[in-house]
């Protein structure tokens, strides 16, 4: 792939900080603008990254910082893919080739980062929730705090969480501002009944004579919006309770706005900065990928990328050795679900993560993509279970902890047959600590009546997903992680194991190491490694963590001096449930030398997944070195 000149910015090179744009005209700010998206689309190019959501904000992120005062104000986005822009704008654009690297930027906002980032952010909805915070704290005298300004996405304005804080931030009355990037055209069909209160013009108080400094009537938006907005106020005209949502909630409602209209943006926020008393939404349409073709006519709206050419928008992606973890369970899904009408498919707003895009092509009428709303989500799975359906819930482990109440009061304590697929288990590489998904063994595995299974390789994954299909006395859980599978042969189909029961595979002396999910291969590689110095371990995978194989593990205990667990996932979890039973079986008393891998009490920033486990101490010589400390045998040297 050919290197791209870098763009000419000499209005963005002048600018060291938020500061510098205050000596800058609004004629100046929209070239900025210009610039600011190409020195975006530059730098995405050479790491990949997230592109399209900060595409659509380079005006407002421009006019946010001409002219509220960051980072004395707080300006807090929510989830924060679209925060490089904004990262460039306050002193980091040198490092933007570190960005989602080993020791480089973070993807999202940091608190550690920048004084700019007040708040991390990497899951949807809690930027109000945040803003409204820092408010309070300025109201009861906290000194270094001004506005606090939200930026929240329309699909982030799916979440519960979102509306709690609006709730609370009317009740509370004070002054707050809230920008709704509204990137998907709120008047589309899908979202009709949103359309009417999100075009709704503001009403009353202090914002009388906004409209046309805001350029918020309908004949200001661009030519696409205007039907749409017509027909929303339509709509309003018979409602009988008045208002916006919004101004329901206690708010003042700002808008629509053209989000990509520099002057409108301007003079919206300078009115609002400079008269608002109380919480304020500030309504901006915006479209995903502006400004670069490739990226506004990909249907995600070029929302990640590898690297890409600059010219055609192709992608530097290698080629794949084996299929993705997720494209075995969605497959598998597709295989179970053509045999039983009762399979349904569940997600929260990641279908083409999940792998579920395609159930929904085969199976629109049985597959539910209910927003990133984790919580109704897994509810509305232990609906569909006690109506008799076989639900499968696919929700990430990092965003399953959103969802965790309704596993246990609405799931668990019911014993309803609802199947937990479990992505982007263990550590996921560039997202970082805030994607990893470290705890969900330990959280599931202690809820009476979960089974919980993690696969090693992709066809354990097919295997598992068919024992998901055919279990249906209580919940079930089965993770795997991000990326390709290991290469293994396939079955044409999946079969079901038997519940509760490990595999052996190999048979050794004197040490046992049992795996739990797709750190076998690091075992299995650390086995070898051990044979050239002389040492044959038994390599056992567990396969669940719960119901345990008790049997397969008092037998390892029994006939090995040393047992040693493996997993991807945090204190708490496989090794602790294997430590209880030893214990409760009375095997340490005869003297087992007991170890249990499991990621540190601490949370690990992005690199290479690779780098990351090497981070952890859970790669293949990190095993080996463990099997000789607990043997006594010697301790290889660390690596460099």
């Amino acid at each position: 792939m050919t290197e791209t000149p870098a763009p000419k910015t000499p209005l963005l090179d002048r600018v060291a900080g938020p500061a510098d744009l205050g000596a800058l005209s609004d004629r100046d700010l929209r070239q900025l603008a210009d610039e600011l998206r190409s020195e975006t689309i530059h730098a995405v190019s050479r790491t990949g990254g997230h592109l399209g959501a900060g595409l659509g904000v380079i005006e407002l992120t421009v006019a946010l910082h001409a002219v509220f005062d960051t980072p004395h104000d707080k300006l807090i986005w929510d989830v924060s893919h679209q925060c490089y822009p904004h990262k460039i704008l306050t002193g980091r654009r040198a490092r933007m080739d570190t960005i989602r690297q080993k020791d480089g930027l973070s993807g999202f906002t940091k608190r550690t980062e920048s004084p700019h980032d007040p708040f991390g952010a990497a899951h949807a909805s809690t930027s109000i929730s945040a803003a409204l915070g820092f408010a309070m704290a300025r109201e009861l005298g906290a000194g270094d705090v001004g506005d606090a300004i939200a930026v929240i996405g329309d699909g982030a304005l799916t979440g519960g969480m979102a509306y709690e804080a609006l709730n609370h931030a009317g009740h509370l009355g004070k002054r707050l501002i809230v920008i709704l990037n509204d990137n998907e055209m709120s008047i589309a069909p899908p979202v009709g009944a949103m359309s009417a209160y999100l075009t709704r013009l503001y009403t009353g108080g202090p914002f009388q004579d906004l409209k046309a400094a805001a350029k918020g009537a309908v004949g200001f938006l661009p030519p696409p919006f205007q039907e749409g907005a017509r027909r929303a106020k339509e709509m309003l005209k018979g409602m009988t309770i008045g208002g916006t949502l919004f101004e329901e909630l206690g708010f003042s409602y700002v808008g629509p706005v053209d989000g990509h209209d520099m002057d409108s943006l301007l003079a919206v926020l300078r009115t609002v900065r400079s008269r608002a008393t109380g919480p304020t939404l500030i309504h901006a349409i915006t479209r995903k990928g502006k400004g670069f073709r490739p990226a506004e006519s990909a249907r995600d709206g070029g929302h990640a990328t590898a690297r890409f050419d600059v010219a055609t928008g192709a992608q530097d992606k290698a080629p794949s050795n084996a299929p993705s973890y997720t494209s075995v369970f969605a497959k598998t899904l597709l295989q179970e679900a053509e045999r039983d009408d009762r399979i349904v498919a569940v997600t929260a707003a990641m279908p083409d993560g999940t792998g579920l895009n395609l159930f929904a092509e085969r199976f629109p009428a049985r597959c539910f993509d209910v927003g990133i709303a984790e919580q109704h989500g897994v509810t509305f799975c232990a609906g569909l279970a006690a109506a008799g359906m076989k639900p499968f819930c696919a929700i990430y482990s990092t965003f399953l902890q959103r969802g965790y109440d309704q596993v246990v009061h609405d799931v668990a304590l019911q014993g309803l047959p609802v199947r937990f697929a479990i992505d982007r288990a263990g550590l996921v590489g560039a997202d970082g600590p805030t994607h990893a998904g470290s705890f969900d063994v330990a959280f599931m595995a202690n809820l009476p009546g979960m089974v919980v299974m993690a696969a090693a390789d992709e066809a354990e994954l097919r295997h598992m997903t068919a024992t998901a299909a055919a279990y249906d006395a209580g919940p079930i859980a089965f993770r795997f992680p991000r990326g390709e599978g290991v290469g293994v042969e396939m079955p044409e189909r999946g079969t079901p194991l038997e519940i509760g029961r490990g595999r052996m595979i190999h048979a050794g002396e004197r040490v046992a190491i049992l795996s739990f999910g797709a750190r076998l291969a690091e075992v299995e590689a650390a086995r070898e490694r051990l044979r050239a110095r002389g040492i044959d371990p038994t390599v056992a995978d567990a396969r669940f963590a719960k119901p345990l194989d008790r049997e397969l593990i008092l037998a390892l205990a029994r006939d090995h001096e040393a047992l040693i667990t493996v997993e991807e996932g945090a204190v708490g979890g496989f090794g602790s449930h294997v430590a209880q039973l030893l214990a409760e079986e009375g095997v340490f008393d005869d003297g087992l030398r007991f170890r249990s891998m499991v990621l540190p009490d601490s949370f690990i920033d992005q690199a290479g997944p690779q780098q990351m486990y090497a981070d952890a101490k859970l790669s293949a010589a990190d095993i080996e070195r463990k099997v000789l400390e607990v043997l006594g045998v010697g301790v290889i040297e660390r690596r460099a």
